[in-house]
């Protein structure tokens, strides 16, 4: 079972985020004298960013990269890349070094090559991952019923990262495998609200991994997983 951590509001969340992220890549930083990041995209994780980015530590030695990315150019407003360069990469961060998942590719599927290699260059495994959940179970650009989720879940694919169209959700995507994104030495779940509580606990019951993908990181044991939660 994850390690499940409550926090009575969001900004008591965030702070405590921030820090436990801060000491994982200060930990890092002390035992290989560099460490990375892999970071999600979406709405709940701004504030943690913003509180990360003024973190005291040797931020020119740490490399950040994205769990996943939307096949959009990194000036769109859909953009993980632009997110993270807005929230992340500022203050103390914007010494960080950022390898991002978009090439000049037309698709994401003529990029899967050219992104690995470009993925290669970030250390890992990474010292934290940090992971959001969607109400469908996804997470990174692991979708439910998406036509390519058996390739990206196999661990012994030998893929860094793959091309994957959701069912339903805009924009073709590239996502880190499931095999990559277990190469870290701590998963974070970050969660708000009600609901996502509701579809974290449903995904620890026993069902279909393809209709629930959060499923593969929460029932393994190649790497350790806590939740950080607030209503």
């Amino acid at each position: 079972m994850p390690e499940f951590k409550e926090f009575k509001d969001s900004a008591t969340l965030v702070g405590a985020l921030a820090a436990r992220v801060a000491e994982l890549l200060r930990a890092g930083l002390k035992a290989r004298e560099r460490a990375s990041l892999a970071v999600s995209g979406g709405s709940t994780p701004v504030p943690f960013f913003a509180a990360l980015s003024d973190l005291p530590l040797d931020w020119e030695d740490v490399t950040i990269t994205l769990a996943d990315e939307r096949w959009v150019e990194p000036s769109d407003a859909a953009s993980n890349e632009r997110l993270v360069r807005t929230h992340l990469l500022q203050n103390r961060a914007a010494l960080a070094r950022f390898v991002g998942l978009k090439t000049g590719a037309a698709t994401a599927a003529e990029a899967e090559s050219e992104c690995a290699d470009h993925l290669a260059e970030v250390p890992r495994p990474f010292d934290a991952l940090i992971l959001g959940m969607g109400n469908d179970g996804h997470t990174a650009s692991l979708f439910p019923e998406a036509a390519r989720l058996k390739s990206a879940l196999s661990l012994d694919s030998g893929k860094l990262c793959m091309a994957i169209t959701p069912p339903a959700a805009p924009h073709e995507r590239m996502t880190l495998t499931l095999p990559t994104l277990l190469q870290s030495r701590q998963i974070i779940l970050h969660l708000v609200g009600p609901k996502k509580r509701a579809v974290y606990e449903k995904a620890l019951t026993e069902g279909p991994v393809a209709q629930m993908p959060i499923r593969a990181v929460l029932n393994q044991t190649i790497s350790p997983v806590t939740v950080f939660w607030c209503p």
